[in-house]
């Protein structure tokens, strides 16, 4: 007989801890909590959509999402606002195209509905399969830099230079020199295999925050400001579309965006996260991984949620790696990161306290854990080898795993034709790289 965890998460006694799920689920919790402040941020850019509301919809869009991929797909990964999409919402469709909020919220909405039809006729599977094989084993270290890269950034270790675009911050002082302490206690903890090592990192990389200031405030690095907070009413934001303009160009435009950087950002992440973690079952291909549908599924409701709870594409996080690495496997990894939303949408000081210095050095280290992938790819061969690397260089560098995963589409099209191989291109692939090509052209 099923016990309740198995029917509810999946969870098997045999191959899952209870603890490891609970601390793979907070650790996920809280490399992705960064989003309960930058969300809101980003949408000030909008002066009349009111930013309390945008925080309430961001944690309970969080919360959906992340519920329904715990308790109906079963499977240890957190949703919530895409960052790059929620960009896109605000200063492209709002600031850039003069749009309201209204018309964006109905895009996403209208997006959400197509997903949820592309996963019903499995024609999301489809595009995953018609992906060559050597794309996906490079996604899984392109997604591993890019974690790397976004834990470096929030800790200052990365930083901007008008020279040369990025450049190394000083990692003497501050936040770097945060991340860099934490660095070499997470790593010390992971490596003498501590139970729940990068959770424990993170907690105590945040206390040793109390006490180094950052330069640019003069004040601690970890700040607390209280520990409870109530949340705004997301009625001013609510079911708030506007449907005037949907059979506009300029719609379809912002469909079609919001579909491809969502499809494409999603299987990647699931791609990725699985082959880096070794979740794929031996004797499956690299591209046959258990509940895949149901996973697209959990990830379109999402987006239909949040577009009705007023907030921009849900959509699956690739920080969920920092949990899932720590061991997390079922739903119940899932469900504990939906608790921890939940209790921040009245703990929210206590949470927003730690800072992205004490979560980057897990992050650093999902990152090196998520490289031997590469070792799978023929280098040899420079029709795979070149349509490889630049999928795996362009995902960090271009800020996005769906440019990534297009420009090594187009090139894997490219080279196998320049050299002939016409036999290796299935027309499926021919029509993606059109149609990824026209993309670049037209959009």
């Amino acid at each position: 007989m099923k016990t309740a965890l198995e029917k509810l998460f999946g969870f098997d006694s045999a191959k899952h801890s209870v603890r490891t799920e609970i601390m793979a689920g907070i650790t996920s919790f809280l490399t992705m909590a960064y989003i309960l402040a930058v969300n809101p941020s980003i949408f000030s850019a909008l002066p009349d959509m009111p930013g309390g509301s945008v925080f309430t919809a961001t944690v309970l869009a969080s919360i959906v999402g992340t519920l329904v991929m715990a308790l109906y797909a079963k499977k240890p990964f957190g949703l919530a606002p895409g960052m790059g999409l929620n960009a896109f919402f605000v200063f492209t469709v709002c600031l850039g195209m003069g749009y309201s909020w209204q018309f964006a919220l109905t895009g996403v909405f209208i997006e959400g509905v197509i997903f949820v039809i592309l996963t019903i006729t499995k024609v999301r599977s489809w595009l995953l399969n018609a992906v060559p094989g050597t794309i996906k084993k490079a996604i899984g270290a392109g997604i591993g830099l890019f974690i790397a890269f976004i834990g470096m950034q929030d800790a200052g270790i990365i930083v901007n230079n008008d020279t040369t675009l990025v450049g190394l911050g000083n990692i003497t002082e501050g936040p770097a020199l945060l991340a860099m302490i934490g660095l070499f206690i997470t790593a010390g903890l992971v490596m003498t295999k501590v139970r729940g090592g990068m959770l424990w990192g993170i907690l105590i990389t945040s206390v040793i925050g109390l006490f180094i200031k950052d330069p640019a405030t003069g004040s601690a690095i970890t700040k607390f400001n209280g520990v409870v907070g109530l949340p705004d009413s997301v009625a001013p934001i609510f079911c708030k579309f506007e449907w005037s303009h949907i059979l506009s160009w300029d719609m379809l435009v912002v469909i079609f965006t919001l579909l491809y950087m969502d499809m494409f950002d999603t299987m990647g992440t699931i791609i990725g996260v699985h082959q880096g973690a070794k979740m794929i079952p031996e004797g499956n291909r690299q591209d046959d991984i258990p509940g895949l549908e149901k996973m697209f599924m959990a990830d379109a409701v999402a987006t239909v949620a949040g577009a009705c709870l007023g907030t921009s594409t849900t959509t699956t996080y690739v920080e969920s790696a920092a949990g899932i690495v720590e061991g997390g496997r079922t739903g119940l990894t899932a469900f504990t990161t939906a608790i921890c939303f939940a209790l921040a949408l009245f703990l929210s000081p206590v949470f927003l306290a730690i800072p992205g210095a004490a979560t980057a050095p897990a992050l650093i280290i999902v990152g090196v854990m998520m490289m031997p992938s590469v070792a799978r790819i023929h280098w040899d061969d420079f029709s795979k080898a070149i349509p490889a690397f630049l999928t795996i260089i362009t995902i960090p560098l271009a800020y996005s795993i769906s440019d990534g995963i297009l420009i090594g589409v187009i090139t894997y099209v490219a080279c196998h034709a320049v050299a002939g191989r016409f036999k290796d291109i299935s027309v499926t692939m021919w029509v993606l790289a059109v149609l990824f090509v026209l993309k670049y052209i037209f959009l």
